[in-house]
């Protein structure tokens, strides 16, 4: 879970304030006071491609994507090891955000056979793909196959004998992982480890010396090694060295029967949503899954194994912001005073983090400075449901009123990715931006997009924008 709508923030001494652990790295106000991203205004860019809009800092992704990299990197050779880090495609997919990931050195994790098209659409190597899916059809494991894909990860059983039928039809060996659960289920500030694991991903730890045989016994498959996912929005190494402990027990048991070459930790890294949260910084984080890895493998005597991890979130996540436009505000009576309602363009089709997970979010005028005292609000969305919210509790200045352009912060993530045409509301484009320019990397839907798809409507018709 990352942040949560538990509680109000404290009121800011300055509502035009830009946290520099929320907003992507560089934004900042121009001398009108306007929002800039990526060194473009975002009024220059609700006026170009309009509002709800997903923006991206280019730059951002690259940096992080390679600090990520340069990071496990170092933990591992500091204790014999070698790193591979793949960005979880689940977080934001396209093929520009493929392309920059790559280039700064990183695989690429998907999880369906439509992500998988992405990726190769965007010219990654196959060989750096994993493919994960807890019912990955035996379409999708054949095209994988076909491709040539790295790895991938089998998350049952019965997915042993799929994989292995589909590698021995194409004649080939094919690499896979097998994603145990660990037991350790982390979140935030604190993990907790349980004997049991009631979720769908993954075979229990306690199978994994079994399947690792059976794995073996097929000459169309190589075993590379356990893979674990212990949860998302992690903000220190804890749970993962738990879970590091467990996992280099089993490791060891199956290396004493053949060398088992890899072992791949997953992803989770936490991200700032709000000034309330810390994560520490991604350099302590994997020197402390580093340190706890090498006294397992010390402990059990066996060899530190090549490591893997897949974060997704802390990549892409801070490196996005949406930019709405108001339509309303509405002042409520609450038990300790008023909350004003600010309404925009947008809401749960282009972000149902807030009303699937309850998360927390940070908004800021972006058209604007303003010398208004902060006013509690809570920013909705325009789809007819009331839990349409984009952020639940924040403070604006107190003259926010329709017209004036709202952003909110590290939307990078999950947003795109999850949205919907719900209400039949179009969804919005992605631009990206960089050095002063921006350019758009996935294109918007217009209510003509919508149209097209119902197949009571005939193109003769004459609907505009239809396609004939």
């Amino acid at each position: 879970m990352a942040s949560t709508v538990s509680a109000v923030p404290a009121a800011p001494a300055d509502p035009n304030a830009l946290a520099p652990e929320v907003w992507p790295q560089g934004a900042a106000r121009d001398a009108e006071g306007r929002l800039v991203v990526g060194g473009v205004d975002a009024v220059a860019l609700a006026e170009q491609f309009g509002t709800p809009l997903y923006v991206v800092d280019e730059a951002v992704v690259r940096e992080r994507a390679e600090r990520f990299r340069e990071a496990f990197d170092a933990a591992a050779r500091r204790i014999g090891s070698q790193a591979t880090v793949y960005y979880a495609g689940k977080a934001f997919l396209s093929t520009a955000i493929v392309r920059w990931v790559t280039e700064a050195g990183l695989g690429v994790d998907v999880c369906t056979g439509g992500e998988l098209a992405v990726a190769l659409a965007a010219g990654a190597d196959p060989s750096r793909l994993g493919f994960h899916g807890n019912n990955k059809s035996v379409g999708e494991i054949a095209r994988a196959v076909d491709a040539g894909v790295g790895a991938l990860i089998i998350d049952s059983e019965i997915e042993i004998e799929r994989v292995a039928e589909a590698a021995a039809r194409a004649g080939r060996v094919q690499r896979v992982r097998l994603r145990v659960n660990s037991g350790v289920h982390a979140s935030t500030h604190e993990f907790l480890a349980t004997a049991h694991e009631d979720q769908k991903f993954g075979v229990p730890l306690s199978r994994a010396v079994e399947l690792g045989a059976r794995i073996r016994e097929h000459d169309s498959l190589e075993f590379l090694g356990l893979h674990c996912h212990i949860g998302s929005q992690i903000f220190d190494a804890a749970g993962f060295a738990e879970s590091a402990e467990r996992l280099i027990a089993v490791h060891a048991e199956l290396d004493r029967v053949a060398p088992v070459p890899e072992l791949n930790l997953g992803g989770g890294f936490g991200i700032a949503y709000t000034e309330a949260d810390r994560p520490a910084p991604i350099e302590r984080i994997a020197d402390g899954i580093a340190d706890a890895v090498a006294a397992a493998c010390e402990a059990h005597g066996v060899r530190v194994p090549r490591l893997a991890f897949e974060p997704g979130r802390s990549i892409v996540g801070p490196a996005g912001v949406t930019l709405y436009t108001v339509g309303t505000v509405k002042p409520v009576p609450t038990d300790d005073g008023w909350r004003h309602y600010v309404s925009v363009d947008g809401g749960m089709s282009d972000n149902v983090r807030t009303a699937l997970y309850g998360a927390a979010y940070t908004v800021r005028l972006a058209s604007r400075r303003s010398d208004a005292p902060a006013a509690l609000v809570r920013v909705a969305g325009k789809h007819c449901e009331s839990g349409d919210i984009v952020v639940d509790a924040d403070w604006l200045p107190h003259d926010v009123g329709p017209g004036d352009l709202v952003a909110v912060a590290a939307t990078g993530a999950y947003c795109w990715s999850l949205a919907s045409n719900y209400n039949h509301v179009p969804r919005p484009p992605v631009v990206a931006v960089r050095d002063g320019q921006a350019r758009v990397i996935v294109r918007g839907e217009t209510e003509a997009d919508l149209l097209a798809r119902d197949a009571g409507i005939d193109a003769s018709d004459g609907i505009e924008g239809t396609p004939a």
